[in-house]
């Protein structure tokens, strides 16, 4: 962090990128920090190679981010992705400008000129909180909002694995200043189309389980993206509910956009590590939350591809928690 506060302080003209298909964590980042440098005096642009899904739209100063960006930085920084291509269009510009990166993935490639990336947080926007902080940013209730919207959303508002003591003082310090938790939570998860309800009735009329009920996977294509009137906007969070269901340790959630892109997601509740499996396939993530994208390939063809992977995978999984178990039982006796 040391480092990019130096670089910051040498560059006034700044572009903050973030990262294609943007989740809550990466909005968050990319807004919370472009205010953030702002405050000190520096003039900031925030931009993202991808349209906004509309849940973040009555966020504050959501329009701020575009997806043109008409300006000349003297220093790009990449918050929440993984690799260059991750932030579209933008990479070009890592050719000719300084960059920094920010990133908690661990499958993180350091594609920047100074990287500060800790797989240790649950969220990038915890560790835009503290690098505001350490350039002595002063925080308001819109700052907090915005700030804590990354938090509660990468930890699935407080649910999943990822969601240690530090998120917790984090999100407290961000409520006590201000930050609207309830804003959040509404905006995020009770701001659903009808549509979305019946395009998921044809997610679940497509499920199917393997592994005695411990692997789940289904599939959106294109043409019934179009048929109910969504994109993928409104799968977000599919997968989840996939992963939701009883005795499911895995989930995976296939998904047929334009231009000939599958989106792959994969999800995992305990112990599976779903980030090796996309790691190998070219994508990347988190231990339990982790995706893939391929191009020029049928969707067919994408679903036995990576099944095969991930269940040869859980397989190697299964055994090695069962040696695990039996390891436990001896040492309890």
């Amino acid at each position: 962090m040391k480092e990019i506060v130096d670089a910051i302080s040498q560059y006034n003209r700044i572009l903050v990128v973030g990262h294609i298909m943007p989740d809550g964590d990466c909005v968050s980042s990319v807004l919370s920090l472009t205010l953030g440098l702002e405050r000190i005096g520096k003039e900031v642009r925030a931009a993202i190679d991808y349209r906004v899904p509309y849940v973040f739209e009555n966020f504050p100063h959501i329009e701020r981010i575009e997806q043109n960006v008409d300006f000349e930085p003297e220093l790009v920084i990449v918050v929440d992705a993984s690799s260059p291509d991750r932030i579209g269009r933008f990479q070009d510009l890592l050719k000719e400008v300084p960059s920094a990166v920010i990133d908690h993935h661990s499958t993180n490639v350091l594609f920047g000129k100074w990287n500060w990336v800790d797989p240790s947080f649950a969220a990038t926007a915890q560790m835009v909180f503290r690098l505001n902080r350490k350039l002595g940013v002063e925080y308001d209730p819109v700052l907090a909002t915005l700030n804590y919207l990354g938090i509660a959303t990468d930890t699935g508002f407080f649910r999943h694995s990822n969601t240690d003591a530090r998120v917790f003082e984090d999100a407290y310090e961000l409520v006590k200043i201000g930050a609207d938790a309830h804003f959040v939570a509404k905006e995020i998860l009770e701001n659903k189309r009808f549509e979305q309800f019946k395009l998921f009735a044809e997610v679940l009329e497509r499920l199917q389980l393997l592994e005695n009920g411990r692997i789940a996977y289904s599939y959106i294509d294109y043409d019934t993206y179009l048929r109910h009137n969504c994109t993928d906007e409104d799968s977000a969070g599919f997968v989840g509910e996939l992963r939701s269901i009883r005795g499911v340790e895995v989930a995976v959630l296939f998904m047929e956009f334009p231009k000939g892109k599958i989106h792959v997601s994969m999800r995992s509740k305990d112990w599976f590590n779903v980030n090796e499996v996309a790691f190998e396939l070219g994508g990347g993530g988190h231990p339990r939350a982790a995706g893939v994208t391929f191009e020029g390939e049928k969707l067919e063809n994408v679903i036995s591809r990576v099944i095969d992977h991930l269940l040869g995978r859980f397989k190697e999984g299964v055994s090695r928690e069962g040696e695990k178990t039996s390891q436990r039982s001896v040492l309890g006796r």
